[in-house]
């Protein structure tokens, strides 16, 4: 087994203890995601469901669990803005022109695009899935981390709309097959 830089330096951060020799740098595409994101979910005010948290600790939480298997900018830009333009006034247009056509394009296969006029959720979420399904495998991956990171949330909280959300994430997890599958 060899050492992995990245991976002891994400063990140790989880940990709490402070070695600075560890800490690997964000990337500046990455801060630049992280403040487009903190800045567009404060900017409506958005707070957790269950907890009441700034919303932004979802996102962090999605790009934590995607630190554990990529350093790749691209995907972890994503992940940070992965929930801009569904739940913000953020666009597509403006993700591409502040975080590039790359996370653009992530960011849009991440992005569900049913609305209430699609019909019943069975609708909606069969149209989200063939949606997710022709995504870039990178944006999979960062579905996966946001899959993990909402139901550990709903199944602590909601055990009702667990039983629901995992019915239809076993629906969904066929379609994520390129994602990362150590997630």
């Amino acid at each position: 087994m060899t050492f992995d830089k990245n991976r002891f330096s994400l063990l140790i951060k989880a940990a709490g203890i402070k070695r600075p020799e560890l800490e690997i740098p964000e990337d500046d595409l990455v801060r630049r995601a992280r403040l487009f994101a903190t800045h567009h979910h404060a900017a409506v005010g958005q707070k957790r469901k269950y907890s009441g948290e700034d919303y932004i600790t979802h996102p962090a939480a999605v790009v934590a669990i995607l630190k554990s298997v990529t350093s790749d900018p691209i995907t972890l830009a994503a992940g940070w803005a992965h929930d801009t333009v569904e739940d913000t006034h953020a666009t597509h247009e403006m993700v591409r022109n502040e975080l590039g056509s790359e996370v653009g394009l992530l960011v849009e296969g991440l992005t569900d695009i049913s609305t209430p006029e699609d019909g019943n959720r069975a609708t909606r979420k069969a149209i989200d899935r063939a949606h997710s399904a022709a995504a870039d495998p990178r944006a999979k991956t960062a579905k996966l981390a946001d899959l993990i990171h909402n139901g550990i949330d709903i199944i602590a909280h909601d055990v009702n709309f667990a039983k629901v959300f995992l019915q239809e994430k076993a629906l969904l997890l066929p379609v994520l097959v390129e994602g990362d599958q150590t997630l």
